[in-house]
């Protein structure tokens, strides 16, 4: 095995690799974060079918403190009220733990940066999500599992590196800031969901997307460190990363990892910074804005 596979199977596990470790004497706790922006389904989606014993997670209420402007749309959870949600998912000191989506991973990252930001060793996402597990025939299961025993993990927080706006403007200028939105938000055509439209000065258009293959699986480690030296983030420098409210910029970290690549969170990221009218604005499809 080579040193990028390891690196990538601390971050990433295969639905070969879940369902061998889900018949073990010591499964991991298993985590399903259905979300994404606007919906209010995910319970829903997970009730009516749902990898067998895991746990629903609701992103809006346990992986992130309550919006405000000058924190953005989903402010990082203090350590404390992390570790209380954790415990309730049963998750204790030596627990392993694998989180999944039905969107790629888009939404399960944030568990997945969450945890190890709290102090969680061995947390990683299900390659491809469910769509990856029901391709290989892996089973589901309906309705709500019965009450996990409470877990007793201890979760201290700050293990990750955190950006905040100063921190993100400096890296955009002295390092690699990473934008990974969609490329039309980034050039600032369409905004869906903030109220202003653009990018950070000096931040590279990275849309996370573009790390998955069209079976939404991660492309395979070259591919994605070639992908990330064509963006200038091969860990030479210092590299940090934001999409609107710092839920999908944890899936790129979660590929930059996978390729061996340390990057941190700009937590607050656009939906923060448009929250300070002073904060520059840029337009386009460059870092500095302007035509290309």
């Amino acid at each position: 095995m080579t040193g990028t596979d390891t690196t990538r199977r601390t971050v990433l596990t295969t639905a070969a690799e879940l369902e061998r470790d889900l018949a073990s004497p010591a499964p991991p706790v298993l985590l399903d974060v259905r979300w994404a922006v606007g919906a209010t389904d995910g319970r829903p989606r997970y009730r009516a079918g749902h990898l067998p014993g895991a746990r629903f997670v609701d992103l809006e209420t346990e992986l992130a403190a309550p919006p405000a402007p000058a924190l953005g749309r989903h402010p990082l959870p203090s350590a404390d009220r992390l570790q209380a949600a954790a415990r309730g998912w049963g998750v204790r000191a030596d627990s392993r733990v694998v989180v999944y989506d039905d969107t790629s991973g888009l939404a399960a990252a944030r568990a997945w940066w969450l945890l190890r930001w709290g102090g969680v060793g061995d947390v990683r996402l299900l390659d491809g999500g469910l769509g990856a597990w029901t391709r290989a025939g892996g089973p589901l299961e309906s309705g709500e599992p019965a009450p996990a025993a409470p877990g007793d993990v201890e979760l201290a927080g700050g293990l990750l590196p955190v950006l905040d706006a100063p921190g993100a403007a400096r890296l955009a200028e002295q390092g690699v800031l990473l934008d990974a939105r969609a490329a039309e938000r980034y050039r600032g055509e369409v905004e869906p969901v903030d109220a202003k439209a653009g990018h950070v000065p000096g931040a590279v258009s990275a849309p996370t997307t573009d790390n998955l293959a069209a079976t939404g699986e991660f492309l395979d480690t070259p591919a994605l460190r070639e992908r990330f030296r064509h963006l200038g983030a091969t860990g030479t420098s210092d590299v940090g990363v934001y999409c609107g409210s710092g839920v999908t910029a944890a899936h790129e970290i979660a590929a930059l990892a996978a390729a061996g690549v340390h990057a941190a969170l700009y937590a607050g990221s656009w939906s923060q910074w448009i929250g300070d009218p002073d904060r520059p604005v840029v337009l386009g499809p460059t870092p500095q804005g302007g035509p290309s």
